[in-house]
């Protein structure tokens, strides 16, 4: 989730325009956009599996202070460190712990690729001398609620107080799960609206291609992507597939009408989170906060609230794909090879756009809803399975970055980081699949292998 790393003074909202110029403010020419990949991991201690505590020794607080020696630089909160920036874009935690990349935006899969890769280095050699060890699934396989630290960040405090008034599993989604990202740009509202379409209509094949989450509490939960699944028991007001982003007239204007009627969850002043969950924010415009009577949003209260709602493809100043869950090394790279091929290149978006949009309402969500529990094994709206339409929608991401031809120094391009999600589509073999086989066989039923075979 977003961490505040500016606490620079920003202007008042003194009008609509001003909501609106985030995003139009987005819109960059095709040379200027920027692939940014973000990716969680969870983080254990090695003798013992225990998830570490923020303050404990050799805990977060320790291993964030460790990656400093690699020229990050620690954001603090209240005198805490709970972040770091550097020039690999910012390190940050989940509400328990989880430990994230929010990579810088870079020009190519390469780089994207390169970087993570710095990343997990850096993390494995502090977190040798730590004793920590980091897994790559989409959910903790084995924790309760209970047995999971809270990290001291003003917001999770708040959204940790609202998640169950509003729903069931909201608490799950933020304290055991995992997820890869990746947020790429737009040229215009138009090109905003199309690559929006095609993002959140395919959101289910990077579900099935990356479902990645079939254990709960050492057992298997009958999902192969329950992380995906509790999505739709966190916040049906900030959640979901958006059905307005396919009607007529869809843009700027009626994303900005959605976040206005999402529910606030806090105001950010004089480095306090102002618990205001449940207000609205169109009372905020108009000074009619009770916790702040008079006061109007700046353009960075806007900007924040923006962060606050999960569909399953979001808009702030950039896309934001969010539908896979969390995996090792080769699947970081994956996810954001699937979406700039699909998305970046014309001829892929279109005949994506082709795929998808004689599909329904109906359609397209029941297929949201059957994708976390059956994966590849999903029907499509039009009857096609999942696992042939995904073969599909790899051949057009792959074509899309053959034409790109951003070719590394031994002259290939980004295409070969689509190959772990071959292999898914060629053997109808998930990530959760191969979990559940070594669970039932050579495991014998009990998940805490996971941890050696599974780590980065």
């Amino acid at each position: 989730m977003t961490t505040k790393t500016d606490d620079s003074a920003s202007p008042l909202i003194e009008s609509r325009y001003d909501l609106l110029s985030v995003f139009s403010g987005g819109e960059k020419p095709r040379e200027r956009w920027r692939i940014g990949t973000e990716h969680e991991k969870f983080v254990y201690r090695v003798e013992d599996h225990r998830a570490p505590s923020w303050d404990e020794p050799g805990g977060i607080r320790d291993l964030l202070m460790g990656l400093t020696e690699f020229g990050w630089e620690p954001v603090l909160e209240n005198g805490k460190v709970i972040a770091l920036k550097g020039k690999d874009g910012n390190v940050s935690l989940e509400p328990a712990g989880q430990f994230e990349l929010s990579g810088a935006p870079l020009e190519n899969l390469h780089q994207s690729c390169a970087e993570s890769g710095r990343h997990l280095q850096q993390c494995k050699e502090v977190g040798e001398r730590l004793g920590l060890g980091f897994l790559g699934v989409g959910m903790w396989p084995d924790k309760t609620r209970d047995e999971l630290p809270r990290m001291p960040k003003g917001r999770y405090k708040v959204m940790l107080n609202y998640m169950p008034k509003v729903d069931s599993l909201g608490l799950d989604m933020m304290l055991r799960t995992c997820t890869i990202q990746v947020n790429l740009d737009y040229s215009s509202e138009a090109d905003m609206v199309k690559k929006f379409r095609v993002g959140l209509a395919l959101q289910p094949v990077a579900t099935a291609l990356f479902a990645n989450s079939p254990f709960t509490e050492g057992k298997p939960n009958g999902f192969k992507s329950f992380r995906s699944r509790i999505w739709e028991d966190t916040d049906p007001d900030r959640t979901g597939m958006l059905p307005f982003v396919f009607e007529d007239g869809f843009g700027y204007e009626r994303y900005c009408d959605y976040m206005l009627d999402v529910p606030m969850y806090f105001v950010y002043r004089g480095g306090q989170y102002i618990d205001v969950a449940g207000r609205s924010f169109r009372d905020f415009l108009d000074g009619r906060l009770p916790e702040l009577p008079g006061e109007k949003p700046t353009l960075t209260d806007w900007i924040d609230h923006l962060s606050t709602a999960f569909p399953e493809v979001r808009l702030k100043s950039f896309l934001e794909m969010r539908g896979a869950d969390g995996g090792r090394w080769g699947r970081i790279c994956a996810l954001p090879a699937l979406w700039v091929g699909l998305l970046y290149d014309d001829q892929s978006l279109e005949a994506a756009w082709d795929l998808v949009k004689h599909w329904n309402i109906e359609g397209r969500e029941a297929l949201r809803h059957q994708v976390p529990r059956l994966a590849l094994e999903a029907t499509t709206p039009d009857g096609e399975t999942m696992q042939d339409f995904a073969a599909r929608v790899l051949d057009i991401a792959a074509e899309g970055l053959t034409r790109r031809a951003r070719l590394n120094s031994a002259g290939d391009n980004e295409g070969g980081f689509l190959d772990p999600l071959r292999e898914v589509v060629s053997t109808g073999i998930t990530p959760a699949d191969r979990l559940l086989n070594k669970y039932e066989h050579e495991w014998g039923g009990d998940v805490s292998p996971i941890y050696e075979e599974f780590s980065f």
